[in-house]
């Protein structure tokens, strides 16, 4: 069964950067669209950034100038370069793609 795995998560200090990795298998990496998405205690989970088939790119307007999306088909792997971090990023990362389950998501602590 086809998964997406997240990895890269911590605890960082506000303006810092991390990386997040999301490991999948090859035919989900080149032929979907994969999403990161963060969930803040008590609130809805959103939409932080996509990539497509095509590499056309999209960020959640918070997100905007600061986060990176990237995808490395050697590896499998969708890339979240987070940079510039604040307290209001801290949340539980998820990658995701059309038709696929949830997975646990990898914790982002933005200390201030």
């Amino acid at each position: 069964q086809v998964q997406l795995v997240e990895s890269g998560g911590g605890v960082v200090q506000a303006g810092g950067s991390l990386r997040l990795s999301c490991a999948t298998s090859g035919s989900i990496v080149r032929n979907k669209g994969v999403g990161w998405y963060r969930q803040a205690p008590g609130k809805e989970r959103e939409l932080v950034a996509t990539i497509s088939t095509r590499g056309i790119v999209y960020y959640g307007d918070s997100v905007k100038g600061r986060f990176t999306i990237s995808r490395d088909y050697a590896k499998n792997t969708v890339y979240l370069q987070m940079t510039s971090l604040k307290a209001e990023d801290t949340a539980v990362y998820y990658c995701n793609s059309p038709g696929m389950g949830w997975g646990q998501g990898t914790q982002v602590t933005v200390s201030s």
